[in-house]
């Protein structure tokens, strides 16, 4: 089982969305701080097809992958943000956003994508 979708008991659940956020929020960070890419700047690597379409597409992916990370990142967070665990006054746990029992299926699908 993938570290973030251990079961919800006792305190670890809050600790494991904790450390999923941590993580989403790093490659946002590390995706905004880097370089853009241009041909110039690293190279383009061998073409793995004689295809200029093929190539042209390699180029374009190349070009724009550092704010489609971002961006994807950032859709992250606010997804975790959404659905933060919540300790209900009898001590069980639900999800803040769609407040499902806690791990919701939301933070599940994070988990199993990004583990």
């Amino acid at each position: 089982m993938p570290p973030f979708t251990r079961s919800a008991s006792g305190r670890g659940h809050l600790s494991e969305h904790a450390r999923l956020l941590q993580y989403v929020l790093c490659v946002r960070e590390r995706s905004t701080r880097a370089v853009p890419w241009e041909p110039h700047t690293v190279g383009v690597p061998a073409p793995r097809s004689s295809s200029a379409l093929a190539r042209i597409n390699d180029v374009a992916f190349y070009a724009n992958a550092r704010e489609e990370v971002s961006a994807l990142a950032g859709v992250c967070v606010d997804l975790l943000y959404l659905h933060t665990p919540v300790t209900g006054e009898h001590g069980e746990c639900h999800c803040g956003g769609c407040l499902l029992a806690w791990p919701c299926p939301t933070f599940a699908r994070l988990c199993r994508l990004l583990a």
